[in-house]
């Protein structure tokens, strides 16, 4: 008791010297901020997340009003971009720093919704590099059991819920989620997209065309195109390989893979909050006809999934 009562002391002595120095400060004209952690922009935005530079310097660059705050790390650049109040940060790169730093940002503004702008790793053969696609549920498929080898069969443990085939050793599992309002945790695979974005997209693909020539003059032998629907998967893994591509494809039926989009879909089904990714080719996760094109059509890609969400932006209601 007798240490508690010093603590208390030493906190109520230490506020009242802040409160003094602070009055005294605003007397001269000085702003004084407090500490940047409880700080809450109380403005709504949409939150315009990226996980690699590039495309958050494109999205950045029409922004209007700009201001910068720092929270744990994470540079949030808060502005108005057509006619909507947003939030701009970089994720990072797979599904913790996503889940987290989208999560952090929920803590300190007033997110309305959440659209995510990225590259992925095309899994459905149908797609190219370019295209953008925007799908209307995502999966995290690297959740996973994996089973022993038992006289030539993988035995998978009986306690968790087994949704899809297994590859090899590695069998996929739903994951449980908490949400306000239920008294327990729910178990599930799918997190679906917001349909008000999923249609904005769609309406927005409509009056756009895509790049098909890197700024350096490498062109691929057809125009992007922007597709809407359909299943993607998220783990913390660089897939550059055709085997698993293919099962990934026949198992989901998962037209992209990427490493962040499924966590951020966890993140604001739990707050109740709308979400959509955007997700441009920068690659075929393995299924390319020689080595990886991620650094050679990066930049397109980026550029390509930066103009969708842009254009869905103008198709999203307009604060009156």
């Amino acid at each position: 008791m007798l240490i508690l009562s010093r603590t208390i002391k030493r906190a109520v002595q230490f506020g009242l010297r802040y409160l003094i120095v602070a009055t005294v400060l605003a007397v001269m004209g000085v702003h004084v901020m407090a500490n940047d952690h409880a700080v809450r922009d109380s403005t709504p935005r949409i939150a315009v997340v990226s996980a690699f530079a590039p495309e958050m310097e494109i999205l950045g660059q029409e922004l209007q009003n700009r201001s910068e705050r720092v929270v744990n790390g994470v540079r949030f650049t808060a502005g108005t971009l057509d006619g909507h109040e947003v939030v701009l940060f970089l994720s990072g790169i797979s599904v913790v720093n996503a889940a987290m730093t989208v999560q952090l940002a929920l803590e300190r503004f007033a997110i309305e919704g959440i659209v995510f702008s990225g590259i992925a790793g095309g899994v459905d053969p149908a797609l190219g590099i370019g295209d953008v696609v925007v799908v209307e549920r995502w999966g995290q498929y690297l959740e996973m059991l994996f089973a022993r080898e038992t006289e030539g069969d993988w035995v998978p443990v009986p306690f968790f819920e087994y949704p899809y085939g297994n590859f090899e050793m590695m069998f996929p599992r739903s994951i449980t989620v908490l949400r306000d309002g239920y008294e327990e945790p729910e178990s599930r695979f799918w997190f679906r997209v917001d349909d008000t974005l999923l249609m904005a997209a769609q309406r927005a693909a409509q009056k756009i065309t895509l790049e098909r020539c890197t700024t350096d003059g490498r062109c691929l032998d057809r125009i992007p195109r922007i597709e809407v629907g359909g299943s993607g998967v998220s783990g913390g893994v660089f897939v550059d390989n055709a085997v698993f591509r293919e099962w990934v494809f026949g198992t989901f039926g998962a037209r992209v893979l990427d490493m962040e989009s499924a966590a951020v879909a966890h993140v604001a089904y739990a707050n109740d909050v709308p979400f959509v990714a955007v997700r441009s080719l920068a690659d075929l996760a393995g299924g390319g006809e020689s080595a990886n094109e991620m650094e050679t059509f990066l930049d397109l890609a980026a550029g390509n999934a930066a103009v969708l969400v842009r254009a869905m932006l103008q198709e999203m209601p307009h604060p009156n």
